[in-house]
């Protein structure tokens, strides 16, 4: 019983590390950006509410 503990402890601590580095905010971040660059090109703008552009041309 104390190996599986083990193991599983080890299991855990393998998929933590990179959850405590910042490769899993940069990877939140560029996926962020390139839905927001997405939505602009369809004529969607940020604001409060989120609304679509009417005067653009597709």
């Amino acid at each position: 019983m104390n190996k599986n503990k083990r193991v599983a402890s080890l299991l855990l601590l393998i998929t933590l590390i990179p959850f405590l580095s910042g490769c899993w905010t940069l990877v939140a971040a560029g996926a962020g950006a390139y839905g927001g660059y997405k939505m602009k090109e369809k004529g969607y703008t940020l604001q409060n509410p989120i609304t679509k552009e009417k005067n653009k041309k597709d």
